[in-house]
């Protein structure tokens, strides 16, 4: 989960693995894979960041390479 703020200034969690697209124009508009679409403050720069990071501590990116990497060698 990434923590954001909602344009009221409260903040939520919000489940990176659902994200699918981030938006700057000029708010931040995060859309998920589910259709939600939402605005926060943050800038989208700083909100994709985050979801590297999240993924990262997963290992979702090594796991990918390895994928990758077997069906290479096949």
């Amino acid at each position: 989960m990434i923590s954001v703020t909602r344009l009221n200034g409260s903040k939520m969690w919000l489940n990176a693995l659902l994200v699918e697209t981030v938006e700057e124009s000029p708010d931040t508009y995060v859309t998920l894979v589910t259709g939600k679409r939402m605005i926060v403050l943050e800038k989208a720069d700083e909100v994709i960041a985050m979801i590297k990071a999240y993924g990262q501590e997963l290992g979702i990116h090594a796991a990918t390479i390895k994928v990758q990497q077997t069906e290479e060698d096949s």
